[in-house]
Order: C-alpha cells, then structure tokens, then sequence
C-alpha cells in the first residue's frame, strides 16, 4: 500500500468515525449533521490553517533583504524540488525546530525557530527544509490539518454523545445510546480518532525524511539535524506549542514536553528509527558516514539561558564544521 493510499484509507476511517458517532446520538439526522459539521471545519481549516498556526506562534516573514542565507537557501531547494517559492517565516523560539503549512504549494509557508537557526550546519538546515518542501509538495500541511480537525471534532461529538445518551436514557431523538454505552463512545471514539491520526502523521513524516534527503541530496545531513533537535526539544519548552498541541504533527520533531505514556501518543515517529531509515537511505545513494547520532547529541544539545550551541557535528575524520549565519 503506498503512502498516500494509506492516508486516503485513514482519512476516510476518520470520517466514518465521525458519521457513526453521529449516527449513535441522533440516528440518521446525526449523522447528516456530523457531516455537514465535518465538511464545515474542514473548509474553514482548509482557507484558514496557514493563517491560524503562523498567528499562534507569532511568527514573522522574513525575506532576501532581512535573512539572506535562509530565504537564499530556501530558494535554491525549492527549485530542486520543481516547488514555488513559500513564504518564509522565523519564529521567535530557542526551541529548535520548523514546520510547514499552507493549503497547496502555491499557498505555502515555511518557519524556522530561532533556536534551529543558531544550532544546524547548512547542509543539516538543507535537510531540515528539504523535508518541510516535502510536505508542501505532498499536501501533507493539510491532510494533518483535516484530520486534527476530524478528530478534535469526534472527540466533542463524543462528549455530546454523553449528555444525549445518559441524560435521555437513549430513547430520545432517535440515539439508540443508553447511559453505559454514551460513556463507552465518550472514551472509546476519541481514543480511535485520535490513533487513526497518529498513524497519519507518522507515515507522512518518514515519507517527508525520504523527500528531505533526495532534495538536500545529503541524507546524514537530515540525520544529524534530527538528533539535535531531539536533544533540544527534550532540554527547552516550546511554550506556544504547549499551549496549542494540537499544532504538534506540523512540526519536524515533537515539540511537546514529556514522556512515558505521552511518548505512546506522540505525533512523531521515534528519532532513532527516523535515524535509521536515513542511513538506509544514505547507503541506497551510495554514501557512507562516520556520523553517530550518540555524537551529534552529545556534542550540540541547546543550553539555557541563551547560551549559544557551537552547532558542531563530526563528520568522517573532518573537522567540525561551523553553523552559518541564519539569522
């Protein structure tokens, strides 16, 4: 099954989710409302996402005369990838990280923290973009859009399952709900929804390392940028995100704090298999490395209090290498 298939296949369960569910509170008239609500929410993610999420985290658009080296390079990938030039955007954050957004190719934004911009190497940056111009190109932005949507709204619908079921014993408006089964939809649909959109987003971000490194043409390059964001995500806050985290799966490595369980639900697949299939990768090109991400990790993890990283990574018997300036 290739990978948009998959996507597709998940989509549409989610949709179907969120029609039964319908269904078991009001009957058919539930369903039709369930429905046109979806088709309303995904219409308004659909024009409204890109402006949504960049206002969330206040980002600010940059352009050649404000962050050459970035908005340069951004450019020089693009073209690689047959993409139009996306919107640029820094976000003021020392959490190293990126995303992407934006309904099509055409209406694409690409953002950067602060925090990644002083840490990575180009050639890791390069990765970095590479793998965020693979989401534009594949529409990944808004596929994840449409099913955070889908399910955030099974999740309320649930809870409307609820009062509907328990507090009318099931016999009213046509829910075929009692009270035992409103608490079972309360729990079980949201906790389906939201697997069927974890498995979204974990599948598109190993076809988006794939892309990342065909673009950048350095797929140890994306390796390595991988294992310093982990590093960074787990030693600073993203305070914006934790305030939104249904924004989480936009962004290349998890920017939620937390582990244990929380790890089970992650939006991300683990950085170490992500590692992994890049190295797969690197070998199918024909390229070796002498880079361990035990190295990188150890070597570039952000410290606190605005203190900067060196941005250094080992790299086959070479001498570190510096990060530019980004900005």
């Amino acid at each position: 099954m290739t990978g948009h298939f998959r996507t597709l296949v998940l989509i549409s369960a989610l949709m179907g989710l969120f029609m039964a569910v319908g269904y078991l509170i009001g009957g058919e008239g539930g369903m039709l409302i369930a429905f046109l609500l979806a088709a309303g929410t995904n219409l308004f993610a659909y024009w409204n996402g890109d402006k949504l999420v960049l206002s969330m985290y206040g980002a600010r658009e940059v352009d050649a005369s404000t962050a050459p080296e970035l908005v340069g390079l951004v450019r020089e990938l693009a073209g690689r990838a047959g993409l139009p030039m996306p919107r640029v955007y820094i976000v003021e954050s020392e959490q190293p990280n990126a995303f992407a957004t934006g309904r099509n190719p055409e209406h694409a934004a690409v953002a950067a923290t602060t925090g990644i911009l002083r840490i990575l190497t180009r050639d890791e940056l390069a990765g970095v973009l590479g793998h965020e111009l693979t989401h534009v190109r594949n529409r990944d932005s808004m596929t994840m859009t449409i099913a955070a949507t889908i399910a955030g709204a099974v999740g309320m619908l649930a809870h409307f399952a609820f009062f509907f079921g328990a507090g009318r014993g099931g016999d009213e408006r046509g829910s075929p709900l009692g009270a035992v089964g409103a608490i079972a939809m309360m729990i079980l649909a949201p906790l389906a929804a939201t697997l069927v959109q974890l498995a979204i987003s974990r599948g598109r971000e190993f076809e988006a390392d794939r892309g990342g490194a065909e673009i950048s043409g350095n797929p140890m390059g994306l390796a390595s940028a991988l294992a310093k964001l982990e590093a960074g995500a787990q030693a600073l806050p993203n305070l914006q995100a934790e305030q939104h985290p249904a924004t989480a799966h936009l962004f290349i490595v998890n920017p939620l704090s937390g582990g244990g369980m929380q790890s089970l639900f992650s939006t991300h697949p683990s950085t170490e298999r992500r590692i992994e299939r890049l190295r797969e990768i690197a070998g199918a090109m024909g390229q070796g490395s002498g880079w361990t991400s035990a190295t990188a990790t150890g070597r570039t993890a952000p410290q606190q209090h605005g203190s900067h990283s060196s941005g250094t990574v080992p790299s086959s018997g070479s001498a570190p290498r510096r990060a530019g300036p980004w900005g």
